[in-house]
């Protein structure tokens, strides 16, 4: 049989990667979760149809949303991190030594066992002594924190269903409290190229852009995200990411990463003038 997992990225344009084997189909409360083996990428989770983690490409995206901060504040202790519930990004975390405690906020329990259990590459960490995971609404949880987190990490899905509240200028703004005087939030920013996705973008700069003193943008490619261009956001209190990147002290440290280094940390927040220009307009 001739299987294939198809994704739309637009009305016009679908994605597909051919698979093996279908392992898990579950609808949770908040979102169907499903698990296929494919051939060329490995596992694959979906979430709601949407393609959200491959254990070919996911370095990219968690190593990026993870070192672009620490390089930035290699000080940091104390993360919180909203959404993530692949583990990808907590592993990245944890290979700092010096940070002393994260806390994981995912609205749905379901997505993390299902991936304790199909995707260990990513999940492996879950159970660092470190790790707090707390399964809550991650908007709820962030309004009871203020002047707590070095770093804030929104790892969260698209602007719609489960993750929809972390879009908004509420969200951001109870971010902004939450952090340090010196911190730093990251956050998935989709992608500039498809038109709605675009629009996406354009209006989550706006947002943040409202709240921080600092609000940048920078890129990353990864071959099964919509148009393979993604973006992070990257907002601060006053730290630049680029003129106040640790580049030194970060190589100092010899982590292994297959994506990231403070050369592309740097260039990452070069972007195409199409980019800038949508950015520019927000």
């Amino acid at each position: 049989m001739d299987l294939w997992y198809t994704e739309p990225h637009t009305k016009n344009v679908r994605f597909s990667i051919a698979i093996d084997r279908h392992l898990v189909t579950e609808q949770s409360y908040y979102q169907r979760i499903d698990v296929f083996q494919s051939v060329e990428f490995g596992k694959i989770l979906t979430l709601d149809g949407y393609l959200m983690v491959t254990e070919k490409d996911e370095f990219i995206y968690h190593e990026m949303i993870t070192h672009v901060a620490m390089a930035t504040k290699l000080d940091a202790k104390n993360i919180l991190v909203i959404g993530a519930g692949d583990g990808g990004t907590i592993r990245e975390l944890t290979k700092y030594d010096t940070i002393e405690n994260i806390d994981m906020v995912e609205i749905d329990e379901r997505v993390v066992e299902i991936c304790r259990q199909y995707l260990p590459q990513t999940a492996s960490k879950l159970d660092d002594p470190r790790v707090h995971i707390y399964f809550e609404d991650g908007l709820r949880y962030v309004r009871k924190k203020q002047n707590e987190y070095d770093i804030i990490i929104v790892d969260s899905t698209d602007p719609f269903g489960p993750g929809e509240d972390l879009f908004t200028r509420e969200f951001y703004g109870n971010c902004f409290k939450a952090l340090k005087d010196d911190g730093i939030l990251i956050n998935q920013h989709e992608s500039p190229y498809y038109e709605e996705d675009a629009k996406a973008s354009k209006r989550t700069h706006r947002l943040i852009s409202s709240v921080f003193p600092v609000s940048k943008v920078y890129q990353f490619h990864i071959p099964t995200y919509p148009s393979g261009h993604w973006l992070f956001g990257y907002a601060s209190k006053g730290i630049d990411p680029v003129k106040d990147c640790d580049a030194d002290g970060w190589n100092a440290l010899g982590l292994s990463t297959k994506y990231y280094n403070t050369e592309l940390h740097k260039g990452a927040f070069a972007l195409p003038n199409y980019v800038k220009e949508l950015l520019d307009n927000a």
